[in-house]
């Protein structure tokens, strides 16, 4: 039975001295897109099946090869979310948020599952931050996008990442691209993997997103998509490059992007570093104009990306940037008798009601061993109820990064160990009254 003790291959344990980077990266993130405008969504984990058949693409190596499928116990065919866009088109439709005002703009958070090989930075679960927009066709929406991307990026200190744009086209133009690229790789039959061959009749352009090093070699020399765009994609997709101009963001053109999923026209994009090996690409997204009314809506003009945290986590990992502490704990209270534990529990209550991390015993430890596990647990100050402090409602706080000890009236101990925080956080001449330590405090927490 010792597979109840080991995690399914491509899952990971996100384990305290680890989940705390994660926790920094979501509030960064949320707290970019929220500056941009975009609202919190949350969609179901799984979803019926067609929608992902229907939005993600029949062709595509997701719905073909790496969804978590299963019917459920009415027999309903519901697979478990391999990305995010096609859940949050769906809940834009079923809410009739398409009636609010235009456009629609909306950040998550989530957990996606796809059956792949796993390796570093791609697991078979694994967790994005995601933002879409519903509602605008116009260039600028696309670049405001890609904008937010490189804002999250500054604003993490990254310096080795790229970013690579191209355009794929509508489906009017992309039809004559799709033309052009089966006669050129017809010639290449006997030479392209299992994968590819079927992908030839019913989407080649899938062919030029192949992990083979073969059918890679054999796609450089394929035709370009940026030939065979309209007049009205080249306009939309000049128009693009002149917004990132105008905001100073660096880009190239790369002609070979098209994304793994069937979804997107018009922009794609890529911001890719070389830091993490082979699986470059920490964030990719684009136009999908047509999402919307493949699943039953009227047509919406859309665009978004995905960003992997574990890769990420990763990245940030790679370039040395550093995280911020895990908040240690301000205060241990001791209780010398076991009779008062009542009392140090009451204490502890009342100053995390105030904010304070504050731990006490829950253990029956001895006092001896109390410090211990207060050391253990990095405690900034320690304060002991023994025979003394609960007659004299007095004790003494001690300081054990510096040894020095304060001592504190127990019946105002909420605003002592406050104004003892601030004074251990800002130094000796930070003064005001107990509320606005306190207000110090809270904001020195995050």
């Amino acid at each position: 039975m010792a597979y109840l003790t080991k995690a399914p291959r491509g899952t990971a344990d996100i384990l305290p001295d680890e989940s705390y980077k994660l926790r920094f990266i979501e509030k960064t993130t949320g707290d970019a897109a929220a500056l941009f405008g975009f609202k919190e969504i949350r969609t179901p984990v799984f979803e019926h099946t067609e929608l992902f058949q229907r939005g993600v693409g029949e062709t595509t190596d997701v719905v073909q090869k790496e969804m978590y499928t299963f019917a459920d116990g009415g027999g309903r065919s519901v697979t478990l979310r391999p990305e995010g866009t096609a859940g949050t088109a769906r809940a834009f439709l079923e809410h009739g948020l398409f009636n609010e005002p235009l456009p629609q703009k909306y950040y998550y958070h989530t957990s996606c599952y796809r059956y792949e090989k796993p390796q570093a930075g791609r697991l078979r679960e694994f967790h994005q931050f995601g933002v879409e927009s519903f509602g605008t066709g116009e260039p600028a929406q696309d670049a405001e996008i890609i904008s937010l991307a490189k804002h999250i990026f500054d604003l993490f200190g990254l310096t080795g990442i790229r970013l690579e744009l191209n355009s794929i086209g509508c489906p009017a133009c992309r039809a004559d691209f799709q033309k052009a690229l089966r006669t050129y790789f017809e010639g290449y039959k006997a030479e392209l993997c299992e994968t590819c061959l079927g992908r030839l009749e019913r989407n080649p352009m899938r062919i030029l997103d192949c992990k083979s090093p073969v059918c890679a070699e054999i796609a450089k020399g394929a035709p370009k998509v940026l030939d065979f765009l309209c007049e009205e994609c080249e306009t939309h997709f000049a128009a693009v490059k002149k917004y990132l101009d105008a905001m100073h963001i660096e880009y190239t053109v790369n002609p070979t992007i098209v994304r793994g999923l069937d979804y997107y026209t018009k922009t794609v994009f890529e911001f890719v570093s070389d830091s993490i090996g082979a699986q470059g690409t920490v964030c990719g997204g684009g136009r999908y104009d047509g999402l919307v009314e493949e699943l039953g809506g009227t047509s919406t003009p859309a665009c978004g990306f995905g960003m992997g945290l574990e890769r990420l986590k990763l990245l940030l990992e790679a370039e040395g940037v550093t995280f911020p502490e895990e908040k240690r704990t301000e205060i241990y209270i001791a209780p010398a008798k076991a009779e008062y534990s009542f009392e140090a529990l009451r204490l502890t209550d009342e100053l995390r009601r105030d904010g304070v991390i504050a731990l006490t015993d829950v253990s029956a430890r001895s006092l001896k061993a109390q410090m211990k596990f207060a050391n253990k647990k990095n405690a900034l100050f320690t304060l002991v109820l023994g025979d003394s402090e609960i007659e004299t409602a007095r004790a003494k706080a001690k300081n054990m990064d510096t040894g020095e000890e304060t001592e504190v009236d127990l019946t105002r101990l909420n605003e002592e160990i406050t104004g003892l925080l601030v004074h251990a956080m800002f130094g000796a001449d930070n003064g005001g009254s107990a509320l606005s330590k306190l207000t110090l405090l809270d904001g020195g927490k995050n």
